[in-house]
């Protein structure tokens, strides 16, 4: 089998790489995976120009902070995407003109020996100008284009992929996106390595983040999973009592990157304010999200209830996920992992769930008559004219009141209660916005 053609993004930072990749995997619709992270790390997506596939690798931008110009916070992670790939696209920047950096970073591409192509961003305008001064690196191909406009971004595809392998590439539903996130040592590692390694067809193990671990892509009952990586959660580098800030720092860069966040609990250790801190981000980031309560098979043998354990997680810590399901898996024995996979599917039908104008009207009205809306402040009568849904992924509401005022929190509150007891949305959160009619 040929291989699929890769193709880095490098350059200094604010040049527009991110803008590029976003618009090369976004306007086409042949895209079979997207791996996003952050600044510092690759960024992978499987994309198709005109037929040919390939492998877009996006990197943090490069800093000059020695005599070696791909050193700093992306200088390791820009290096390996460098020599997995094809070929290279230095993107530089029309508007600044040629600076130093671009030309140091063009002499290390030049020591690699990889093929290299000149994409010179923010041309609109100047693009003979631009491309006769970026010239001066000594490449032999050279494109002006506008990522943020999209112009002459083909041309830029197929200059550089010119002359590579044509591979085709299958289109594939997306994976869904999950993350496994929790304090230290409730078990999230070894419930990753139970579902990618006994319950499955592995897909692909795709490097990811900046500390060597994976992103893994793996098939069950014909559905298709992607698990962000959590790796780094677990590890206690640093002085004890700063062990829960790292957790929750690489809680939060998991959760930003996947559709379901599944909170790992151990019932052992019982409910800890770090439960609740790490749930708190996923609510503050608007996934959709499943609880598990890990290493259950233990708690059965130390008499544990199911029912009180729940009830504990429902109106104590974690009160503020009522509405996620509860899944009880042990790690060590498989137990309950199918059903995890399951609710995240389900979780994530409720999260980028739709809901009808006359549907959503009438379940608000009949709320409204059975208890009046309140004010956020004031005594006035406050009327809901309207609602229309105007988002998914969370779902998301536009209320239309008849004067200037906000609902009271426990008034939108009530409102979120009766939509889930109407439409679901199981292990999703509700977002209620509200604008008043104009005068």
């Amino acid at each position: 089998m040929i291989p699929i053609p890769r193709l880095a993004l490098v350059g200094r930072p604010n040049v527009g790489k991110s803008t590029l990749f976003n618009r090369i995997c976004g306007r086409r619709k042949a895209i079979t995976d997207g791996r996003p992270g952050s600044t510092r790390d690759r960024n992978y997506a499987q994309v198709s120009w005109q037929g040919a596939g390939f492998e877009l690798i996006d990197t943090g931008g490069l800093l000059l902070g020695s005599d070696d110009p791909l050193l700093g916070p992306a200088g390791e992670q820009a290096d390996r995407a460098i020599d997995e790939a094809d070929r290279i696209l230095l993107v530089v920047d029309g508007r600044a003109g040629l600076l130093p950096d671009d030309a140091a970073i063009a002499a290390r591409l030049r020591k690699k020996g990889k093929p290299v192509v000149v994409a010179v961003n923010k041309a609109e305008g100047r693009e003979h100008d631009a491309a006769d001064e970026f010239a001066a690196l000594g490449f032999a191909s050279v494109v002006t284009l506008s990522a943020e406009h999209g112009l002459g971004v083909g041309d830029l595809l197929d200059v550089v992929l010119d002359g590579l392998p044509r591979v085709e590439v299958e289109e594939q539903a997306p994976a869904l996106r999950i993350a496994l996130v929790g304090r230290p040592n409730v078990g999230k590692s070894s419930l990753l390595n139970r579902l990618i390694g006994e319950e499955r067809a592995v897909v692909s193990a795709i490097p990811g983040t900046t500390r060597d671990s994976v992103d893994s892509v793996f098939e069950h009952d014909g559905e298709r999973y992607l698990f962000v990586d959590t790796a780094g959660i677990r590890r206690q580098r640093l002085l004890k009592e700063n062990v829960d800030h790292v957790a929750v720092v690489q809680a939060r860069k998991a959760i930003e990157r996947c559709d379901v966040a599944i909170l790992v609990i151990d019932p052992e250790e019982g409910l800890r304010e770090m439960d609740a801190t790490i749930g708190g981000y996923v609510q503050d980031a608007a996934r959709a999200v499943v609880l598990a309560v890990n290493k259950w098979d233990l708690a059965v043998q130390r008499k544990l209830k199911t029912k009180a354990f729940e009830e504990a997680i429902r109106k104590d810590e974690i009160k503020f996920l009522s509405w996620a399901p509860i899944v009880w898996v042990s790690a060590k024995t498989g137990k309950g992992t199918s059903a995890l996979l399951t609710a995240a599917r389900r979780v994530s039908k409720s999260w980028r769930q739709r809901v009808t104008t006359g549907q959503l009207n009438r379940v608000l009205a009949k709320a409204a008559q059975e208890y009046a809306p309140k004010a956020a402040k004031g005594g006035k009568p406050v009327t809901i004219l309207y609602a229309i849904q105007v988002g998914t992924a969370p779902p998301t509401f536009l209320l239309s009141l008849n004067h200037d005022v906000d609902l009271h929190f426990s008034y939108k509150r009530y409102l979120e209660n009766r939509l889930r007891a109407e439409f679901g949305f199981e292990g999703s959160p509700i977002r209620l916005k509200v604008r008043t009619r104009a005068h």
